[in-house]
């Protein structure tokens, strides 16, 4: 393996070593700061070897959003405190997660539905297994969660009749204030008078990791691509450029026109995801350039802003749009400092979508 970044073949997947140290010890004082528990999300970049260096820093535990990633993570002893986000459904998830409860110091669910709560209570009694949960509220996303405060209490209430089943809070992804704060507010009211205690209020996102102190109720934070941020949070305010951490290594191919080069990164490495911004990535050598298209293979580069050009052959660093499917796209990553290779670690997570 090549010592020298310059030496990588390209297309490559760099991480400063720098920069991804500097933003989670930005982040953890951040939260410590406020009081809130960390918990970041693994997502983001997959490695048991990153999220052992969050749990060093601070946090908590760590949130995971596939069983699979949780057996990863247990399997490297990366932490004892996992949190899954993802709504459990079936015998066969049942088995796996009692395995991981009987493995873990703790471990947490959340659900959204009376469905997802029987086959819960159902597991823990096959298993002989306790599983502790969290109500997920949509406090303005509009993904999964319950929808109302009234709803989040309806549905605890039904849970906590069901044997093997321990409630533990609620959560939602992101916070949106000020949707999330009223909801809250609401929810906890309701809760309080039916005489259900609420220790965990868990939030996330990274776009409202420096201002999750701003919803009072919180008692935890789950924020993933702050590790690494890409370029949907440099559009977002809550990043620069300079804390961008992870690069696409890629070389100039072609140069069809004067205006146009191709570089050997497109969707099978950069992704497709646009979100909140434009175009596909900011080429950090060239700041005034716009990759304007992907195929597979290729990316396409507009140049016709630029006063100076890259010519063939020539390696560029691409910000990508959103850093968490790049993690996802390789099999490793380079973390690298001052031109070397210090690191290379295996997206261990990758592809665990079940």
């Amino acid at each position: 393996m090549p010592t020298l970044v310059a030496d990588l073949d390209t297309p490559a997947v760099v991480i400063d070593l720098d920069i991804v140290e500097a933003n989670i010890k930005r982040a953890q004082d951040t939260l410590s700061g406020h009081g809130l528990a960390n918990r970041p999300h693994i997502k983001t970049h997959k490695i048991p070897a990153l999220a052992k260096l969050q749990i060093e820093a601070g946090a908590v535990g760590i949130t995971c959003q596939k069983l699979g990633e949780v057996e990863v993570m247990a399997d490297a002893g990366a932490a004892d405190d996992i949190l899954l986000t993802y709504n459990v459904l079936g015998e066969a998830k049942g088995e796996r997660l009692a395995a991981l409860i009987r493995r873990l110091k703790r471990m947490a669910v959340v659900l959204d539905n009376e469905v997802v709560a029987h086959g819960l209570s159902e597991a823990g009694k096959r298993h002989g297994v306790d599983i502790r949960f969290l109500i997920e509220c949509d406090t303005g996303f509009g993904r999964n969660g319950v929808q109302t405060p009234e709803a989040a209490l309806d549905l605890a209430r039904v849970a906590l009749k069901l044997p093997r089943l321990a409630f533990e809070g609620l959560m939602t992804f992101p916070n949106r204030d000020p949707g999330t704060r009223e909801f809250f507010t609401r929810a906890l009211e309701l809760f309080k008078r039916a005489g259900i205690p609420v220790p965990v209020v868990s939030g996330g996102g990274t776009p409202s990791l420096f201002r999750a102190q701003e919803i009072p109720m919180l008692t935890e934070h789950r924020a993933g691509t702050y590790i690494f941020n890409d370029a949907m949070v440099v559009a977002s305010g809550t990043a620069t450029w300079d804390n961008c951490a992870m690069r696409v290594r890629a070389t100039v191919v072609s140069r069809p026109t004067p205006t146009r080069a191709v570089i050997d990164a497109g969707t099978k490495v950069l992704t497709s995801d646009q979100y909140t911004v434009k175009g596909y990535g900011h080429v950090l050598e060239y700041p005034e350039a716009a990759v304007t298209n992907l195929s597979e293979e290729h990316g396409i580069v507009d140049l016709s802003p630029c006063r100076e050009r890259p010519a063939v052959g020539d390696v560029v660093h691409v910000v990508p749009n959103h850093c968490c499917v790049v993690s996802n796209m390789v099999d490793e990553l380079y973390g690298v400092r001052d031109g070397r290779v210090e690191a290379v670690w295996s997206v261990a997570a990758r592809g665990m979508v079940r």
